[in-house]
């Protein structure tokens, strides 16, 4: 068994216990904390083992997983009859992307695993949900597969041997946390592949899935079924389709937008509840809470279904108590696409049965609440009762089932009658055996005369040793205690006959009659999953119509067009942390045609990175079909958000900050269109003063002035000579956000108005910050010396601005270039020893080449 998986750690059962050897048990009695054992073999050989529980497997596999662990369960596949082996074989294989245990799943977010194929120029990408059935495909550039697998978040992605050293090297960064499964190159191979899909799903031609001349797409997708062939067959048995997908129909949103963005996750320590999808989700199921995340990393680009989207969120939006009904019957609903899937791979408890039925007689008294005139007709579409699988288990699985199945109380009582003549032969056994004791005591005068029962010898009748001359003679002995005799009848034995033959019947005929039930159940899946998405879809529009009255957020006005005109916007995330109504909105006004490009001065801590968050998460949120934190909002379709944020290196690539600032400004100019929305906070900060000046300068004409871009962009910077663009360039406009000075203190105002700052205010910001008080003073004084300095020819010293040809500004330092046209000064200043000067002596001489620069 070992040997058909090297790679994975095999649980051997044996009895009660899983039992690892050797190795295995060595990886498992560490990362477990239990204890490592050993046995004696013989001849002077001992082998290492290590055990767990089979009832407590699903903590231990949990672990095992997210240590990293691929791991093979070996089961029992026989009855022990001491004469031979048990029978065993491995079951499953569980890795990341195939774990189907509620308790290993995070309810609201899918659990993908992934195949890539790799061409010379594209990349197929295929990925399937094992516990939901959900199974789809595309193909798209290999420069664009990155982007697709940051949004696909896979557990798991297989790829061939030797692909991370080609094309690949890039497509899995570590800090993703995927786990990638290597697989033979002839997994992928593409008329192999084809074969074991038109195989799988008994079809002639994948025409009618979609990839039909996407020889690429069809090789991910083989290479996922090959894989859960070998892994979990009883998965691999639930994919009853294929959907070919594209991604040019939605918004494509690289990885660091995502993060910037804070879409899933935000905060300084990455928290769910500091995210937009934290905020949105006030869905009712787990069904609702996946189609809402993967709503938030796909936002549309049709009008027509983002439209029917609002149409839908707005007719909810206004009635109340529609709302709340509809709020009231989703909380009945649980997960049908996943108990459908274990229902579906025999795993499944009766309980999760029962929630299926529970949940699906809610769909009539959803449908009827949708379906009330002016409801928008989409809104039930899809909604199907399914009543022959809700008569199915009503009429057969008890509604609050007891233990496991074959103990006689899972079954309802009627749906089969033998099951049922089982029953009451037991029962009658049974109580005729309840009875006994009382009928023995006054039959034979022995008042603590016992009935009882134990695996070994069965039914017994107890005598304490002072009785034992009125024990009657048809007792006969059965085993002597050491104050007891225990004894049986033929009657008695004939009963407890009756009781353990019946109970063998009854739970051999219950438990196939439950599997039956299931694979009925199974059989309707298409059906099932259908409302299941339809339920979904309901309960992600009924949570943004919710978190629009809350929050008070208002419909958006949808175009084809260049506008991206915004009244009084709001961050959705950062007002829901400040005290109710203290969140100042802005305005925003953004066109391909006039003002494109706006470069947005102000203090740090002002808000301008906030401010940019929000126009983004604003547009976002329209073309996801969420109403939006705005008085109002006009949105000219986005292609992509791109965003450019925030300090980070990447050392494990060898790239520092500026490096990786460079990178992502790249990938910017390179991959926007006109209709894309950019977001760059701070170019250029990572280097010296005049190259970050010159290479911010020419990004934004870049921007500006480039034929394939001309893209909508908020461009916050502290280089201030930014601002001189909108003298020369007609699409650029300034914004500031207002800074007001009281009694020598900064009041950050967080309002966005035109025209351009002058000032940072970072010395302030330091001392907020915590800095040491002797710091914050010597930083001050160094300030005022530089802005109060006179330079030769009168003006002001320090930080000088003189214009370059085109037009920008630059900072140069006075004193040197001063020094540069007084030789005698420059050659003193060179000759100094810093090394042997004390800080006096340096002062003093930086005195004396002042005043020499000054020409004193």
């Amino acid at each position: 068994m070992k040997a058909r998986h090297p790679d994975a750690i095999l649980l051997f059962r044996m009895g009660d216990f899983y039992e690892t050897f050797d190795e295995d048990a060595r990886i498992v009695a560490r990362d477990m904390e239990i204890v490592l054992t050993q046995r004696d073999m013989g001849g002077g050989e001992i082998v290492p083992l290590a055990g767990i529980p089979y009832h407590a497997l699903d903590g231990y596999l949990a672990k095992l997983i997210r240590k990293g662990h691929r791991v093979a369960i070996c089961e029992q596949t026989s009855e022990p009859d001491g004469r031979k082996l048990v029978d065993r074989d491995i079951v499953r294989v569980v890795s990341p992307g195939t774990v189907i245990e509620p308790g290993l799943l995070e309810a609201g977010a899918n659990n993908y695993l992934a195949a890539v194929a790799l061409g010379d120029a594209r990349a197929g990408i295929a990925y399937v949900d094992v516990t939901t059935g959900e199974f789809g495909a595309t193909e798209v550039a290999l420069a664009d597969a990155p982007q697709e697998l940051a949004r696909l978040a896979p557990a798991e992605v297989l790829v061939a041997e030797a692909a991370g050293e080609g094309p690949a090297a890039g497509l899995f960064p570590a800090e993703a946390g995927i786990t990638v499964t290597t697989r033979a190159p002839s997994a992928f191979g593409q008329a192999p592949a084809r074969r074991r899909l038109l195989d799988h799903f008994g079809a002639a031609s994948l025409e009618s899935f979609g990839i039909e001349g996407r020889p690429l797409a069809a090789a991910a997708a083989g290479a996922i079924v090959d894989y859960l062939g070998e892994t979990h067959q009883a998965s691999l048995a639930q994919l009853r389709g294929l959907r070919a997908y594209s991604t040019t129909g939605f918004m494509v949103l690289d990885a660091q937008t995502r993060r910037n963005l804070e879409l899933f996750e935000g905060g300084r320590w990455g928290s769910r509840e500091q995210s937009l999808l934290a905020v949105l989700d006030l869905t009712e199921t787990p069904m609702g809470a996946r189609l809402l995340r993967r709503w938030l990393g796909q936002p549309l680009l049709d009008l027509g279904g983002l439209r029917e989207r609002h149409e839908a969120v707005g007719w909810l939006h206004e009635g109340g108590v529609r709302r709340q009904r509809l709020q009231d019957a989703l909380k009945a609903v649980a997960d049908v696409e996943r108990a459908l899937h274990r229902i579906g791979a025999g795993v499944a408890i009766p309980r999760e049965v029962v929630a299926l039925r529970r949940s699906l007689e809610q769909v009539p008294a959803l449908a009827e609440l949708v379906g009330e005139p002016g409801g928008p007709p989409s809104l039930a579409a899809g909604l199907a009762p399914c009543e022959g699988v809700v008569s199915l288990i009503a009429g057969a699985i008890e509604d609050e089932p007891q233990g496991d199945v074959g103990g006689g109380r899972v079954v309802r009582a009627g749906f089969s009658g033998e099951l049922d003549e089982l029953r009451s032969a037991s029962q009658d056994a049974r109580s005729y055996i309840a009875g006994l004791e009382r009928r023995e005591r006054e039959r034979t005068g022995i008042a603590n005369l016992k009935v009882g029962y134990n695996k070994v010898f069965g039914y017994y009748l107890e005598v304490t040793n002072p009785h034992l001359a009125r024990v009657p003679e048809e007792y006969v002995r059965r085993q002597t205690l050491t104050n007891a005799e225990r004894y049986y009848t033929p009657e008695l034995k004939e009963y407890e006959s009756r009781v353990l033959n019946a109970g063998e019947r009854m739970e051999e005929l219950e438990g196939a009659l439950y599997r039956e039930v299931c694979g009925q159940i199974a059989a309707s899946a298409a059906e099932v999953m259908a409302t299941a998405g339809a339920l979904a879809t309901l309960d992600v529009l009924v949570a943004l119509a919710e978190a629009a009255v809350r929050y008070g957020y208002v419909r958006p006005e949808l175009e084809d067009g260049p506008a991206l005109e915004i009244s009084g916007g709001r961050h959705p995330v950062v007002e829901r942390f400040l005290p109710s109504g203290s969140f100042v909105p802005n305005d925003t006004v953004l066109s391909t045609d006039d003002e494109q490009l706006v470069i947005l001065t102000g203090p740090n801590m002002a808000g301008k990175s906030t401010y940019l968050r929000q126009v983004a998460l604003i547009a976002l949120m329209a073309q996801v079909g969420s109403f939006v934190p705005a008085d109002s909002a006009r949105v000219g379709l986005v292609d992509r958000i791109f965003t450019r944020v925030g300090i980070q290196d990447d050392l494990a690539a060898g790239q520092s900050t500026f490096m990786v600032e460079m990178v992502e400004t790249a990938a910017i100019l390179h991959q926007a269109t006109r209709r894309s929305l950019v977001i760059l906070d701070e170019i250029g900060r990572g280097t010296s003063t005049y190259d970050g000046l010159s290479i911010a300068q020419a990004v934004a004409e870049h921007l500006h002035n480039d034929p394939h871009l001309g893209c909508r962009t908020l461009f916050a910077t502290h280089y201030h000579e930014l601002t001189q663009l909108a003298n020369r360039l007609p699409r650029v406009r300034n914004y500031n956000v207002v800074v007001a000075e009281e009694g020598g203190d900064v009041v950050f105002l967080h309002r966005i108005a035109p025209g351009g700052a002058d000032r940072s205010y970072g010395v302030y910001v330091a001392q907020l910050a915590g800095l040491p008080r002797p710091v914050i003073q010597r930083a001050r004084d160094l300030l005022a010396s530089h802005e109060a300095e006179p330079k030769a020819g009168g003006g002001r010293r320090g930080l000088k601005k003189r214009r370059l040809p085109g037009g920008p500004v630059q900072a140069d330092l006075g004193l040197f270039a001063a020094a540069a046209e007084n030789p005698a000064a420059l050659e003193e200043l060179r000759s100094l020893d810093l090394d042997a000067l004390t800080p006096i002596e340096a002062l003093v001489k930086l005195a004396e080449l002042q005043r020499q620069a000054r020409g004193e």
